[in-house]
């Protein structure tokens, strides 16, 4: 079993910054790859950023590019998003999540989520 709990969001004034925090638990957590997604009202679940367990290769949406940057502390099974510059369409639930596949950062069709956090970007 793989337990994922995010913090971290809340509400923020465009181009402002906010980290969000992903901490991962189970004896036997060795994802292929961790990542964020985020839902907007009204609209589908969007892959935002990825990275590799071991490694540390990035993939990043383009809305987000330049504006966020992800990390992990393998040793703290703990993953970060930085997000700079924040617009009013980054607003959404932002779901931490992990995939066991191996190959490649997939964009959809993870196997384990967490229950999601709010952030808020007023204008």
């Amino acid at each position: 079993q793989v337990q994922l709990v995010e913090s971290g969001g809340g509400l923020v004034q465009a181009g402002g910054s906010l980290r969000l925090s992903c901490a991962a638990s189970g004896r036997t957590f060795r994802p292929y790859a961790m990542g964020w997604f985020r839902q907007a009202p009204g609209k589908e679940r969007e892959f935002v950023a990825g990275i590799r367990w071991s490694g540390g290769s990035t993939d990043y949406a383009d809305s987000v590019k330049g504006r966020f940057t992800i990390s992990r502390d393998n040793a703290k099974n703990t993953m970060y998003l930085r997000m700079n510059s924040l617009k009013p369409e980054d607003t959404a639930v932002y779901y931490c999540a992990a995939d066991g596949v191996y190959g490649t950062i997939r964009r959809e069709n993870w196997d384990y989520w967490g229950q999601g956090t709010q952030v808020t970007v007023s204008s």
